[in-house]
């Protein structure tokens, strides 16, 4: 007893002097080792919390988890009211003359079909090791044992992106628990509905522009560079998503009473599909990349990326890659048009001898700063009609039937826009030099990610750089069954998070 209220009143003592500390590499590394279990352990109670967007009961419960452990940590916290789910924002002011930082945080996920899950429960975590070529086992951890890095914990959001939030409390708990201060003022903004791609924050960031105001933001979502090096994004693609429909008959008919007489709209529609991209996988929609200037300087970096083309593509299961750029990250710094969905008729077991009325084909673009959806979905509206396709908002009518041979509609929706910081810029130099010292040279600059954040609206709104923090391994199963996070991933966020946290800038 006595000896523990000298080491109580020795450490009331120096604690005044070691906040504003800069900590070594080497002890970033040691105060992360420590916090690891209890961060697993965290991270595996928190991935209890079933949380779908679209679940107005899951969005509170998670929030009302969120904003007790951000109180626990002596933020101030408060709901944000949007017209649909809410946001939580958390505050911790250091000093006046300290830099802010505002972290953006995804809580929702992805929906999940259990039957396609290797366990019982997509949002009951297991911890699991590999034992030989795609076969993992369950192991029987129990909270505060040792834990190998190897290890991966399976669950709905563990890599997207409770995990990366973990990281981060994790390491803001370290600073709590000893009473010691960052090196920055933080706020926090945690999302509910990333994965409908954030339909109210554009408008809560308007009208919150003050209370968000921050010299730079740091996004703990997305996947590590394919080295699963600690990882760096300094963009993101936007995206735009549209269904065209084709039309043919105005109902199903039999194949053998009406083939040779009746078009079938599928061929149409495939030949509207070849249409849109050369046997080299470019697009041929006109103007689809104008604007678009790759400089040296930007070929150097992109190419400078410690990655294996041959490699990628054994992975990937290809032989050849398309050729819009000359590797894989140029080709990330393009807009992209997909087709993500083909319906027509039945296959299958349901298979019928018939001409389908109609064909259903859905497109994604993603998009990059110097081509707009706007842009975009005109371009590919007035490719449509180059076509030949005579566009109807709805069913065409029995008189449209007669008149025009290829009948098409166009629906669309404009999602996350895209936003890009300059690497060489004063934020990136900050996040270099914080993570450098733990990391040294195993550390990854991408230019942009090919995948989407709702973050366009910070950027555009409050005119601060943007840049992404990425901390699951790259083969972690996002968006799919038996989604995944690399404990040793995991560790490395923690130390990525003190570091930063820890750095002055």
């Amino acid at each position: 007893m006595k000896n523990s209220l000298i080491i109580t009143l020795l450490f009331c003592c120096i604690a005044p002097f070691l906040n504003g500390q800069k900590l070594s590499g080497s002890e970033i590394r040691e105060i992360a080792q420590g916090k690891f279990s209890g961060g697993v352990e965290e991270l595996i109670e928190f991935l209890k919390l079933p949380n779908i967007g679209s679940d107005p009961e899951q969005v509170a419960q998670n929030l009302e988890w969120c904003q007790n452990r951000f109180n626990r940590l002596s933020f101030d916290t408060q709901i944000i009211k949007t017209e649909g789910a809410p946001l939580l924002f958390a505050e911790k002011v250091i000093s006046a003359d300290k830099k802010t930082i505002l972290f953006y945080l995804q809580i929702d996920g992805q929906p999940v079909d259990p039957s396609e899950w290797e366990q019982a429960d997509p949002f009951i975590p297991v911890i699991k090791e590999k034992v030989e070529m795609g076969i993992w086992n369950s192991v029987n951890w129990q909270a505060g044992g040792p834990l190998n890095p190897e290890w991966r914990v399976f669950g709905r959001s563990a890599s997207d992106s409770k995990g990366p939030a973990m990281a981060f409390i994790t390491a803001l708990d370290y600073f709590h628990q000893r009473s010691l201060e960052a090196a920055c003022n933080i706020k926090v903004i945690m999302d509910f509905q990333e994965e409908l791609g954030s339909p109210t924050l554009a408008r809560a960031v308007e009208e919150n522009k003050s209370l968000l105001e921050a010299d730079m933001v740091l996004i703990m979502d997305g996947t590590r560079h394919i080295s699963n090096w600690p990882t760096l994004t300094y963009g993101a693609r936007g995206i735009a998503t549209a269904t065209i429909k084709i039309y043919g008959p105005s109902s199903p008919l039999h194949s053998g009473q009406y083939g040779n007489y009746a078009p079938n709209p599928v061929f149409a529609a495939s030949r509207f599909i070849a249409s849109l991209k050369d046997p080299n996988g470019r697009v041929l929609i006109p103007s689809f990349y104008d604007g678009i200037v790759l400089s040296d300087q930007d070929k150097i970096a992109l190419k400078s990326l410690p990655e294996n083309e041959d490699s990628l593509k054994t992975r990937l299961g290809i032989s050849k890659s398309e050729a819009v750029g000359n590797n894989y990250q140029e080709s990330l710094q393009y807009p992209s048009l997909n087709i993500r969905g083909l319906r027509s008729a039945w296959v299958g077991k349901e298979v019928r001898t018939i001409i389908p009325e109609d064909v259903e084909i859905e497109i994604d673009m993603r998009l990059v700063p110097e081509t707009p959806g706007e842009r975009m979905v005109e371009l590919l509206e007035r490719h449509l009609r180059k076509e030949g396709f005579y566009l109807v908002d709805s069913i065409p009518t029995a008189e449209e039937r007669s008149v025009y041979p290829k009948i098409a509609s166009l629906k669309y929706r404009l999602g996350s826009r895209p936003f890009r910081t300059e690497m060489n810029s004063e934020t990136g130099e900050f996040l270099n030099r914080a993570l450098g010292k733990v990391f040294g040279t195993k550390l990854v600059n991408m230019r942009t990610t090919g995948g989407s954040q709702p973050i366009a609206p910070f950027v555009k709104t409050m005119d601060v750089p943007a840049v992404s923090i990425r901390i699951p391994n790259p083969d972690n199963s996002i968006h799919a069954p038996n989604e995944n996070l690399r404990l040793g991933n995991f560790l490395e966020g923690i130390m990525m998070c003190l570091a930063i946290l820890n750095e002055p800038h």
